[in-house]
């Protein structure tokens, strides 16, 4: 696996990793809970956007450094 696909996934595991423990909190403080599929819908929804921004924005900050 290419060192900046690798990197950006992992920054997806992270996201949802915050995520849901800021949900977990939230709910903790509140009382209020969320169904599971909401928890996973917006987890997977997390992951995808995080993980996607970090590679475009890996390709825009580093561009003109020569970074692969």
């Amino acid at each position: 696996m290419r060192p900046r696909v690798k990197a950006s996934v992992l920054w997806g595991v992270i996201g949802v990793l915050a995520f849901l423990v800021l949900l977990q909190g939230y709910e903790l403080w509140t009382g209020y809970r969320y169904d599971l599929g909401v928890k996973a819908g917006v987890a997977v929804g997390v992951a995808v956007g995080a993980t996607g921004l970090s590679y475009v924005g890996d390709s825009v900050l580093f561009e003109s450094k020569g970074r692969t």
